[in-house]
């Protein structure tokens, strides 16, 4: 079981920590999640050597956060960045099946008119979401498993409305078990 992506991915080195142990430690996980990565920066980690000699049973992919913070990135690009990983992915270790993600919903109204970034990022989960071939790849959107409040992402659970909280990483855990396990079979 490999998890790749940014830094949301990273943190569960740090906040996510416990919730990596209890879930993931026993199945001998990795992690290859680095800051700030957007899909550019995985396609050159993966052409320069990451994944090469490893043959994970089940990928966790979740990128697209850090394309959507830059106004000239377009949905249909970061779409097509990970459209790209995936094919990567599928040439490095084609027995790999990936659990792709829907990007997660950032900032304080993750609704509010005036949150661009969101709206780029449900274009984007609408584009890879028709990525999802039953076989090789399949999509999970658990954005709406995280709490909102009055218009607002929970702090308690996005701290800072893009990084989860220990919490936020124990949401993300539960809503992806079942096709874990039914993908790790």
């Amino acid at each position: 079981l490999a998890f790749l992506g940014d830094s949301i991915t990273q943190n569960w080195e740090k906040a996510g920590a416990p919730v990596w142990k209890k879930f993931y430690g026993p199945r001998k996980a990795t992690n290859y999640g680095f800051g700030g990565d957007s899909t550019q920066h995985v396609l050159w980690r993966l052409d320069h050597g990451e994944f090469d000699g490893i043959s994970p049973k089940v990928c966790v992919l979740l990128i697209g956060t850090n394309n959507a913070r830059h106004s000239e990135s377009e949905p249909a690009d970061t779409a097509a960045g990970v459209r790209a990983i995936l094919d990567r992915l599928a040439a490095k270790s084609p027995a790999t099946k990936v659990l792709l993600l829907a990007v997660f919903p950032r900032g304080s109204k993750p609704d509010g008119k005036l949150n661009e970034q969101n709206d780029k990022l449900k274009q984007v989960n609408a584009i890879i979401a028709k990525l999802d071939d039953g076989k090789h790849v399949f999509f999970i959107d658990i954005g709406g498993k995280f709490p909102v409040t009055d218009g607002k992402l929970d702090a308690a659970v996005m701290p800072d409305f893009l990084h989860l909280s220990a919490k936020g990483y124990e949401i993300w855990a539960d809503a992806i078990a079942p096709k874990l396990a039914q993908l790790m079979k």
